[in-house]
């Protein structure tokens, strides 16, 4: 027997998400609407009224110095980044193909960063005729550099990636410290910038990442501090006084339960001292924050369809026509050591009283695509619609789209 309860589902943070008669909307859409409007499920929805409002509490709370950058890693879908070009100061990719992504969104190449461990010649190639600004993450990759510049005729705007000697502590994904594939080991950079010195390349900077997802303001403010100490260290040994420092992002969002969000006031009253600070050794360097999920994390959601109910040894199975090739992430299969839920709802019955506890499953056939496990929903039925909350960031792009041949979900900025 399956027990059907009367108690409060687990809807969790559907802020920004008014349920409407029943149904929950997004963009002031209901989603059956809006699932209408697709032509089908599984698909993506991002709300850019939500993505506006993140970049606003932004510049109220943290110090007006600081730039903020988006990094298109995050959520790379071109009406997204159109969208972030005309609200952040700067872009930062990972690719040639989010290069081109950003290029056609209008933003000034000099405001537009390109990193990444393994750039192939022909990316480096494209990124010194595009004029981007090269984040370079070797000393071979600072000579190849070099050698493109001088074929081209041209001077690229270059900054050395830096590996720092410390880490974001209580980081999801940690990025810098100790032996990493990311930049150069801050020792090592001296060296580095001394060659620099020598090659006809324009050096504007550099970019120190530590980590990501982190929800403690304390350790983000202690990272940070270490980064400018770090950055105005290096700046000692530069050819020219740097014109620009990233300081990486490492802003996470509330995922899981027990997640508390950050207090971006907290951040920003944290950082005024240490700009200052700066500010006395480097007075003209502009400082840089750079974020993905943080910006567009909390303001998408993945629909996807019950097309099937069953019952198996008294547990309740949901099978849905998405799945983790759609949204690894919320399969637990991406980074995750322990899987833990996503926020979930049922979208077209926010309002109902009688629940169940249900397992949520895709359509592949391998016991890894999971997207609910034993929450406590309104009871569903085939042709209700599942939503996943905090789906605005690596979900469509940092999933297996392609595993077993299913169809790939649409994407939608509303």
């Amino acid at each position: 027997m399956v027990n059907i309860e009367k108690k409060k589902p687990q809807h969790a943070p559907i802020v920004g998400f008014p349920v409407r008669d029943g149904e929950l909307t997004i963009g002031g859409i209901p989603i059956s609407r809006l699932a209408r409007r697709v032509g089908a499920t599984p698909f993506y929805a991002y709300d850019r009224a939500l993505i506006s409002a993140r970049i606003r509490d932004m510049r109220e709370n943290l110090p007006s110095r600081i730039k903020l950058h988006y990094a298109v890693k995050a959520n790379p879908m071109p009406a997204v980044v159109q969208h972030m070009s005309r609200i952040v100061d700067g872009l930062d990719l990972a690719s040639a193909g989010e290069m081109a992504i950003a290029l056609d969104s209008g933003m000034d190449p000099a405001l537009i960063s390109f990193a990444g461990p393994g750039k192939t010649e022909q990316e480096l190639s494209q990124a010194v005729a595009a004029g981007v600004v090269i984040n370079m993450e070797s000393p071979l990759e600072m000579e190849n550099i070099a050698r493109i510049a001088q074929e081209q005729g041209l001077s690229p705007r270059v900054a050395i990636r830096v590996n720092p000697d410390f880490e974001l502590k209580a980081s999801g994904m940690k990025m810098g410290g100790g032996p990493k594939q990311f930049g150069v080991d801050a020792e090592a950079v001296p060296a580095m910038l001394k060659r620099l010195a020598e090659l006809e390349l324009d050096f504007i900077g550099f970019h120190i990442f530590s980590g990501s997802q982190n929800l403690s303001a304390e350790s983000l403010l202690e990272t940070q501090e270490k980064t400018l100490h770090l950055a105005a260290a290096l700046a000692e040994h530069a050819p020219t006084a740097p014109t620009k420092v990233n300081i990486g992002g490492g802003l996470g969002i509330p995922y899981f339960p027990g997640d508390r969000p950050l207090d971006l006031k907290v951040i920003g009253a944290g950082l005024e001292p240490l700009l200052d600070q700066f500010r006395r050794k480097l007075p003209d360097t502009e400082v840089i924050i750079e974020l993905g999920r943080y910006m567009v994390g909390e303001a998408g959601i993945y629909v996807t369809k019950v097309i099937d109910k069953k019952i198996s040894r008294g547990e309740v199975y949901l099978i849905a026509d998405g799945g983790m090739h759609h949204h690894l992430a919320a399969s637990g299969n991406f980074g995750q050591l322990i899987r833990k839920n996503y926020p979930v709802a049922i979208a077209n019955r926010m309002e109902c009283a009688e629940t169940e506890q249900a397992n949520i499953v895709g359509c592949l056939c391998t016991p890894l695509d999971r997207l609910g496990d034993k929450m406590t929903l309104p009871r569903a039925e085939v042709g209700d619609y599942i939503v996943l909350f905090q789906s605005g960031a690596y979900g469509f792009s940092a999933s297996p789209k392609g595993f077993l041949g299913h169809p790939e979900p649409r994407e939608v900025l509303v």
